[in-house]
């Protein structure tokens, strides 16, 4: 129990501590939120830096020009404390808005206190007894009350006496710290609508790949490959869950495919394991029998292995056509066909003949080209197996541009109506037929080849008696190997 315990505390540590997986949605969200809480700083900091030195500047310069306007006056005329009084009419002239004018006699005393009443230092008191009009003290950040102002004292001249301008700018500050609240809250206000829309438009765009990916875990928990995924769209996204749906059909024919194929073939392997097991039932029993029931059943064991034998070798050659592997390349077929012949020749003792016409070359994998051929004129050998007549073989190309014609022609029996339509279906083989040699799959191989070239299988009556097998290529290669039918 005490190894059990810790084996169970090691598990819920490491649990614990798996890190956590952090959505694509809650990515992208916080991702925009946090590059438009970067931006907007910092466009709100240098819009405020910017407003903020323009107030100043334009303040300083408002200020700097009233000096410079009592300086030019003062300088101008003969100027006594009395003409800046403020009941003085025409005194608004060197009194502009948001200026405090307070005037000072010949010894520094104040004659005509200002709004607030501004102080007067030594300074002051030395300007007012200066004999030269225009000099001037500048003083800043001086404190009144509550407020701050800047402060110039220009001399009259001859000891008359001087005036001060004082200009408050503690508003002006005031003011810029509320454009600097009002900035900062704009700029959350800006960060909160960022990240709602940044939540919206995540939701809005992940929220195909959502069904996409519940789509692929439902396939991976279920194994069902039917799954339908609901997936719209010109987009990327769009393109991604159009290509899982056709890749989950495919995989799902695919996995239909393999299952068809193993029951077919498991239905067809039966009957000769059938047999064979009967034949060698018989063996036990084998010297009870007359010589010519043992040279039967011989040859009966003999034929039977070898149908399974050609059985079995036609199943591996669809199998490996499947996933074939072989590049494609420029191949002639009329000279496969005339390789083809020539072995069906050695096979059979039979007369193949090749002719050609046109242009034969296209795109193919010469390996699967020469198995469909090779089937075809060995079908035709199995059915007109007493037969006189040569078996022909016709290439010609192009019959529409890229495409080649490859046919099988043979003077046997025929195909009857009803079988033309079925007998490239696998393991089908018609009525007349079951008594031969053969698993069905032959023809079956001939079509997965052609339609793996771009081409299609065809069968019809021969005029004058036999059948007409083949098939077309062209149109490019489909696919790695043979196309899911």
């Amino acid at each position: 129990m005490g190894r059990l315990g810790r084996l169970e505390r090691l598990r819920r540590m490491l649990v614990q501590r798996r890190p956590k997986l952090v959505s694509l949605r809650t990515t992208f969200v916080v991702s925009f939120a946090a590059v438009t809480a970067a931006v907007t700083i910092v466009v709100g900091i240098l819009s405020y830096n910017a407003a903020a030195r323009l107030v100043r500047v334009d303040q300083q310069s408002v200020f700097t020009q009233v000096v410079s306007d009592v300086q030019d006056e003062v300088k101008t005329h003969k100027m006594v404390p009395d003409d800046f009084s403020s009941s003085r009419p025409g005194h608004d002239l060197v009194r502009p808005a948001r200026t405090d004018v307070q005037v000072l006699g010949a010894q520094g005393e104040i004659v005509d206190h200002g709004d607030p009443v501004l102080p007067v230092t030594v300074a002051d008191r030395a300007a007012a007894m200066a004999r030269h009009a225009g000099r001037t003290v500048q003083h800043k950040d001086v404190r009144v009350g509550d407020d701050l102002f800047r402060i110039a004292t220009v001399a009259l001249g001859d000891g008359r006496g001087a005036v001060q301008v004082a200009q408050e700018f503690s508003d002006t500050e005031d003011l810029l710290k509320a454009l600097q609240q009002r900035t900062l809250a704009l700029m959350a206000a800006v960060v909160v609508a960022a990240g709602l829309f940044g939540w919206w438009l995540a939701r809005r765009i992940t929220r195909r790949l959502v069904i996409l990916t519940s789509a692929a875990e439902d396939v991976a928990r279920t194994r069902q490959l039917g799954i339908e995924v609901p997936v719209t769209g010109l987009d990327e996204v769009g393109r991604l869950g159009r290509a899982f749906d056709r890749m989950l059909g495919r995989l799902a024919q695919s996995e239909e495919d393999q299952r068809r194929l193993v029951q077919d073939a498991g239905h067809e392997l039966r009957t000769p394991l059938t047999s064979l097991r009967t034949n060698i039932s018989l063996l036990r029993r084998i010297d009870e029998l007359p010589p010519a029931t043992r040279d039967d059943l011989v040859a009966d064991l003999g034929q039977e292995a070898r149908e399974l034998t050609d059985l079995v070798n036609e199943l591996v050659d669809l199998a490996a056509g499947q996933s074939d592997t072989e590049p494609p390349q420029q191949v002639d077929l009329a000279d496969i066909a005339e390789d083809v012949a020539g072995l069906a020749r050695r096979r059979t003792g039979r007369e193949i003949r090749v002719r050609y016409s046109g242009d034969t070359s296209t795109d193919g994998r010469p390996g699967m080209l020469q198995r469909a051929i090779s089937n075809l004129v060995e079908n035709a050998a199995k059915f007109d197996r007493g037969g006189k007549a040569p078996i022909e073989i016709s290439v010609t190309g192009p019959a529409r541009p890229g495409t080649v014609r490859v046919e099988v022609l043979d003077r046997g029996p025929g195909i009857a109506d009803g079988d033309l339509i079925r007998i490239f279906d696998r393991f089908y083989r018609a009525a007349d037929a079951r008594s031969l040699p053969g698993s069905g799959l032959g023809l079956s191989i001939v079509r997965e080849v052609a339609m793996a070239h771009g081409g299609t299988p065809f069968a019809f009556r021969r005029e004058g008696g036999g059948s007409v097998i083949g098939f077309t290529v062209g149109g490019g290669i489909v696919g790695g190997g043979f196309p899911r039918t």
